[in-house]
């Protein structure tokens, strides 16, 4: 993958994947995103094609960096706060 789609991806990655508090949630914003990104990156001349190669489906890669949001943010919070 080109250096520019790796930019690309990790800068909206970043800008665009916060925490969401369920696994249905997670599930809905990763499908959501995953298109916005293919939509975005086609916009920025870079083939979606390109991303796939280097981190396979993305929808899955943003699941994944919800659920990690998800955890850490779970971590953070007082003991009572994260059982609610």
């Amino acid at each position: 993958m080109s250096e520019h789609a790796i930019e690309f991806l990790r800068g909206w990655i970043g800008e665009k994947v916060h925490c969401q508090p369920s696994a249905i949630k997670i599930e809905k914003q990763a499908e959501t995103l995953a298109r916005e990104c293919a939509a975005k990156a086609a916009e920025a001349g870079i083939p979606l094609e390109d991303i796939q190669e280097e981190v396979g489906d993305i929808q899955e890669l943003i699941a994944s960096r919800l659920e990690e949001a998800a955890e850490a943010d779970q971590s953070h919070q007082p003991a009572g706060k994260a059982a609610e």
